[in-house]
C-alpha cells in the first residue's frame, strides 16, 4: 500500500486526530474529530483581535467561561494495544499524513493504520525500539508512484528525542536513528514496499567532549521541500540530513527558537511552531540556514485560568490555509469536600493572517506599507477527563 499523502494547501483539514490512551495498560484509540461539527473557528474573521492591554484588565476567572465550551471525545476508530514484555506494555504512534500513522510497540514491532479506509498493514520493525522519539515525515508522492525510480520514496525518520553518547563506536550506522522508507528492496524489483533502514547518527554523538551527558534534540523541521531535514540539539548546535544521500553536515552552534516540531505554511512561506521559552505560536524564515533563524512573533492565544497549570507540552497542528490548532494540558486541583486533580484539555483554532500597516503603523486598506503577520484566536474548547490521556494530536 503506497503512502496517501492529504495536501492543505489552499484548504482546512476537516479531521483533527487524537492518539487516547485509557485505563488498560497498553491500549490505546485512534479518534478523529469532526471540525465541521465541533468547530473550532468562526465563519469570518472577528472583526476586532483581542486587545492585550485590555485583556490585562480580565481577571482569568472572567474570561474563560465566555471563551470555552466543554467537549467529549470521539468514538474510536481504532483501538489497539502492545504486546507485555516484561510487564511493560509500551506503544508509540508516528502520523504520516492525513488519517495515516505507524504504530511501534516495546518490540519494535510495527503497522501501518488508515483511518479514511479502516485498513492495516504489517510494516517492518524497527531494529531497535525508541525510548522517547520524535519523528519526521517527508512526503514524496511522485517518487512512490513512479516505478521507473529507484530511489528513496517517502521517509518516516524515526530518531531518539535523547540519544546516548556513542564515543568510540565506529559503526557506520546507529540503531538510535532509523527510517521507515517506501522504494524498491532491489533495483531490479518492479514492486515498492515500505523498508526499514539504520540511519548514521549527527557527528556531535560521537565527539567526546559531549560523553558525559545526553543533550536533548530540542526542535526539528522538514527543509527545501523534503530534500533535507533538521535537527537542533541543546547546548550543542544544530545539523542537517540529506534524505537522499543520509549524510549529516553542521549547520552552526545556534539551535532553532522553536520547541518541538517546525512546519512549513506554504501559503504564508514560513515555518510555523511553538517558541522555546513559552511554547508560544511563533514563525521563522528557515529558507536559508546560514545564521540563526529570528522569530515573527510569538504570539499568545487566550488567556487562561492562572490556577490551571500545565502539566506537559503542548501541541501543534498545521490545519491548512494558514489555521492551526494550538493543544494545551493542564492540572486544576479543585475542592468538593475534599481536593480532587482533574486533568484539562484545550483546543485552540488560531489563524495567521497578513497584516499591512503603513509607515506611521497605522492599518493601510491601500496596501503601500510593510506587510506584517497578525495572529487571530478564534475558538477554544475544553476536555476534562479523567483516568484517559491524550497522548498525540496530529
Amino acid at each position: 500500500m503506497s503512502p496517501s499523502i492529504e495536501s492543505t494547501i489552499g484548504f482546512s483539514r476537516r479531521f483533527l486526530n487524537l492518539i487516547v490512551g485509557n485505563r488498560i495498560p497498553g491500549v490505546k484509540s485512534l479518534c478523529c474529530f469532526d471540525l465541521t461539527d465541533q468547530q473550532l473557528f468562526y465563519p469570518e474573521i472577528p472583526s476586532q483581535s483581542p486587545n492585550v492591554n485590555a485583556e490585562k484588565k480580565i481577571t482569568p476567572k472572567s474570561l474563560w467561561p465566555f471563551m470555552m465550551d466543554s467537549i467529549g471525545l470521539p468514538h474510536s476508530s481504532f483501538n489497539f494495544r502492545a504486546s507485555a514484555l516484561n510487564d511493560q506494555w509500551k506503544i508509540d504512534c508516528f502520523p504520516l499524513a492525513g488519517h495515516e500513522v505507524i504504530c511501534a510497540d516495546q518490540s519494535g514491532r510495527a503497522f501501518l493504520f488508515n483511518a479514511a479506509t479502516q485498513l492495516a498493514e504489517t510494516m517492518p520493525s524497527l531494529h531497535k525500539s525508541k525510548s522517547l522519539p520524535f519523528t519526521l515525515f517527508v512526503p514524496n508522492a511522485n517518487a512512490d508512484n513512479d516505478y521507473h525510480h529507484n530511489g528513496y520514496g517517502s521517509s518516516l525518520f524515526v530518531m531518539e528525542r535523547i540519544p546516548k553518547p556513542e564515543v568510540g563506536c565506529r559503526a557506520q550506522y546507529s540503531e538510535q536513528f532509523e527510517a521507515f522508507v517506501y522504494r524498491k528492496p532491489t533495483k531490479s524489483n518492479y514492486y515498492k514496499s515500505w523498508h526499514c533502514q539504520l540511519l548514521p547518527p549527527p557527528p556531535y554523538i560521537r565527539e567526546p567532549k559531549y560523553c558525559h551527558g545526553c543533550p536533548e534534540i530540542c526542535s526539528y523541521a522538514v527543509l527545501r521541500g523534503g530534500s533535507h531535514i533538521c535537527i537542533s540539539v541543546k547546548g550543542v548546535g544544530t545539523y542537517c540530513l540529506d534524505t537522499a544521500s543520509h549524510t549529516w553536515s553542521e549547520v552552526g552552534k545556534w539551535t532553532l527558537p522553536f520547541h518541538g516540531r517546525v512546519e512549513y505554511v506554504p501559503e504564508l512561506k514560513l515555518w510555523f511552531g511553538l517558541s522555546g521559552e513559552a511554547q508560544n505560536l511563533a514563525a521563522a524564515d528557515l529558507s536559508s540556514m546560514d545564521s540563526e533563524p529570528q522569530l515573527v512573533g510569538p504570539w499568545k492565544e487566550h488567556r487562561l485560568p492562572e490556577e490551571w497549570k500545565e502539566c506537559k507540552d503542548s501541541q501543534l497542528v498545521n490545519l491548512g490555509s494558514g489555521r492551526f490548532c494550538i493543544t494545551r494540558f493542564f492540572h486544576n486541583r479543585i475542592y468538593n469536600g475534599d481536593f480532587e486533580d482533574e486533568s484539562i484539555a484545550v483546543f485552540t483554532g488560531v489563524e495567521v493572517v497578513p497584516h499591512v500597516r503603513d509607515f506611521n503603523g497605522n492599518a493601510n486598506k491601500g496596501g503601500n506599507g510593510k506587510v506584517e503577520l497578525q495572529m487571530i484566536p478564534h475558538k477554544s474548547k475544553c476536555h476534562m477527563y479523567n483516568g484517559s490521556t491524550i497522548d498525540a494530536v496530529f
